[in-house]
């Protein structure tokens, strides 16, 4: 594959592609995906809307300010100049990125494309030993870190790093160096197949995996799923919980409103309550967030709250068709389903408005193609489950990662999910490829029972894995965490297996059911359903290892 001449100086990220036949086939056969050689993803961001709508409309915002474009612009130009001109950094170094979601994190995250940097950004919740693997693996210079979440980074001990404070009452704190620099800056002139940002995934086991994403790639993800499904207006107000560490929080809170001259606001933490007030308050009409934060925020009564929404979109878990019908049923607005990944960088599945089936993950976004194959890729008929397997203008490239061949094969990117497509193209998600249950010689989707569980009024999460077996192989448990006054006792149990057995196959019930107070989710808010497998076998707690607050207290904590 030919890249176009690179702008940095520093060539690590280049040097760290996958070779290019273990790249997937990339496709810009939609007009609007043929970008110049050279571009600044921060640059078309910002400057386009300033050029057409003029610099005064409203940007980045919080509960409790609000930046225009005009100076969105210049603090971004500002951070770029202190990057450059004090902290020495040169064209393809890496800027770690630590902190809340914020109007100050943002403008770091584009003030280090506009210098030529690529953007390391991390959850505020990570501990040292996690910021320690990453560092090791993307290599980064610089960081640039709230100051409330510096303690972890210092502990983390990382040779070679320069660590720079965002607010507090130090001398050398970055909205104090910035605000005595110039607001403008002659941005980096990258290519457009220079690696913008490194993206780590969520995974829950072993070393983490690091996915490079060009300045096309910026743009492409807004010129498809978000300009071709979404379709936002300037006058949207976007605002949602998942971090912008998180891709999907990227697109939803920065990217998606930005292409467009929408504002985006951003909230660092929130109760369900508190989030649907701050909707209402300011106006939200683009939402984006997990499938129980909509459940969530029903269960406390503000459903008023949450009908001047126009568009909602979950994502980074499967959609339960009952969540569907119960947000629909309570505010008339139809929640827009989607999946993505993070080696994807964002949705690649997903419809809106009158092509929503509930339950279905949706038809695939234009731009890209999806099958679903055998595991020796050959497609299977529709009705048949098997692996999904996507391509489009983005794709996976994992930084100097084996992996990368597991998740490439044939030029497809094998997104680890078994699904089947129906007659109509609709895309139905079964479970994890590996999450799927095999039990007395049936296949069964864990998914589905969690789906049917969460109908019952007692039941705030749930999750659903295979337990080891001698007569079955495995059999389906359920970890059940119920209501608060709810009692977890073998009356509730039988009352739940049957409830599925009345709701689908009746083999599908679990015929275990275990009540917790706490189910393990990953620092995006994901199940960690191999921690429930383990304690299924036996192996550890339900709860091992460090986890955020549920979401169905604390949406949107400060990680």
């Amino acid at each position: 594959m030919q890249l176009s001449p690179s702008a940095y100086a520093d060539t690590f990220c280049r040097d760290s592609l996958p070779p290019p036949d273990q790249w997937p086939d990339l496709d810009f056969a939609l007009p609007e995906l043929h970008y110049p050689d050279r571009l600044n993803a921060a640059d078309e961001l910002l400057n386009n809307t300033i050029g057409n709508g003029g610099s005064g409309r409203r940007c980045l915002l919080s509960p409790t300010q609000s930046w225009s474009y005009g100076e969105a612009a210049g603090r971004a130009s500002q951070i770029a100049r202190v990057l450059t001109e004090d902290l020495g950094l040169i064209p393809g170094n890496r800027v770690l990125l630590r902190g809340p979601n914020n109007p100050w994190l943002a403008a770091c995250w584009l003030g280090v494309l506009k210098a030529g940097g690529v953007a390391v950004t991390t959850m505020p919740m990570l501990r040292a030993a996690e910021l320690s693997r990453i560092c090791d693996i993307s290599r980064p210079q610089l960081a640039l870190c709230d100051h409330r979440f510096t303690a972890e980074l210092a502990a983390a001990a990382v040779p070679g790093l320069r660590m720079v404070s965002i607010g507090g009452a130090v001398p050398d704190d970055l909205t104090a160096t910035a605000a005595a620099k110039p607001a403008a800056f002659d941005s980096v002139q990258t290519a457009a197949d220079d690696v913008a940002m490194i993206a780590f995934t969520s995974g829950t086991t072993g070393r983490p995996k690091a996915a490079m994403h060009f300045h096309r790639d910026l743009l492409a993800v807004a010129d498809t799923f978000s300009a071709r499904v979404l379709k936002p207006v300037p006058d949207d107000l976007f605002a949602g919980t998942p971090p912008l560490a998180f891709t999907f929080g990227l697109g939803a809170l920065l990217l998606f409103p930005l292409r467009v001259g929408a504002a985006t606001l951003l909230v660092e933490k929130a109760t369900p309550a508190e989030l649907a007030d701050l909707i209402a308050a300011h106006g939200v009409t683009v939402l984006s967030t997990a499938p129980t934060a909509y459940r969530a925020m029903l269960a406390v009564g503000k459903a008023d709250q949450l009908r001047g929404l126009r568009r909602p979109v979950s994502a980074g878990e499967p959609l339960p068709e009952s969540t569907w019908t119960a947000f629909y049923q309570a505010t008339g607005v139809k929640i827009i389903d989607g999946i993505g990944s993070t080696e994807m960088l964002h949705i690649f599945i997903g419809s809106a408005d009158d092509d929503i089936r509930p339950g279905s993950t949706g038809r695939v976004v234009p731009g890209y193609s999806a099958a679903v194959v055998d595991d020796d890729g050959k497609p299977v008929p529709d009705g048949e489950p098997g692996r999904l397997a996507v391509k489009g203008p983005t794709g996976c490239r994992y930084l100097n990662d084996e992996r990368q061949r597991s998740y490439v094969r044939n030029g497809w990117n094998l997104t680890g999910d078994t699904y089947i497509r129906d007659a109509e193209g609709y895309f139905w998600y079964q479970a994890r490829s590996d999450d799927m249950i095999i039990s007395g010689g049936y296949n069964i989707a864990g998914p589905e029972i969690e789906d049917v569980l969460l109908c019952h009024p007692d039941v705030a999460e749930c999750g659903v894995v295979g337990a080891p077996d001698e007569a079955r192989g495995n059999i389906v448990k359920a970890y059940v965490v119920l209501r608060d006054g709810a009692v977890g006792d073998e009356a509730k149990a039988l009352e739940l297996q049957n409830l599925v057995k009345a709701k689908i196959a009746p083999y599908k019930y679990p015929r275990a059911v275990e009540f917790v107070t706490t189910l393990p989710r990953t620092n995006t808010g994901k199940l960690q359903r191999f921690l429930l497998r383990e304690q299924a076998a036996g192996r550890g707690p339900v709860t091992a290892g460090r986890e955020p607050e549920p979401p169905a207290r604390d949406l949107a904590p400060a990680r």
